[in-house]
């Protein structure tokens, strides 16, 4: 049975921003592989105003054992004061795709 695997969810203010950081955490082993959606928009409320904003999402794949790593490489490297980050814990998946994440997180 493959490890753990996690889904994790965060925005960035453009594409270039999300590419390198993606690169980033790729190279350390953070993730086995980040996916980045551009054109996103977003609208939501900051400090008690309605903002809009055009966004790049990235979809980073990773293991348990490096899900934490993920995160506070995130925060670091985040140019938000807040950022997104939302963890989905992979209930199922193709078990060769789950061991290959596992694998390239290691």
């Amino acid at each position: 049975m493959p490890e753990e695997a996690f889904l994790v969810l965060s925005t960035f203010p453009d594409a270039a921003t999300a590419r390198r950081i993606a690169l980033e955490v790729v190279e350390k082993k953070c993730a086995a592989c980040v996916n980045l959606l551009p054109a996103v928009e977003s609208i939501y409320r900051w400090q008690g105003q309605i903002e809009e904003a055009k966004e790049t999402l990235a979809l980073f794949k990773t293991s348990a054992n490096k899900l934490e790593l993920l995160q506070t490489t995130l925060r670091e490297l985040h140019p938000y004061e807040v950022p997104e980050i939302i963890a989905f814990r992979i209930a199922d998946g193709l078990p060769q795709y789950l061991e290959w994440v596992a694998e390239n997180c290691r």
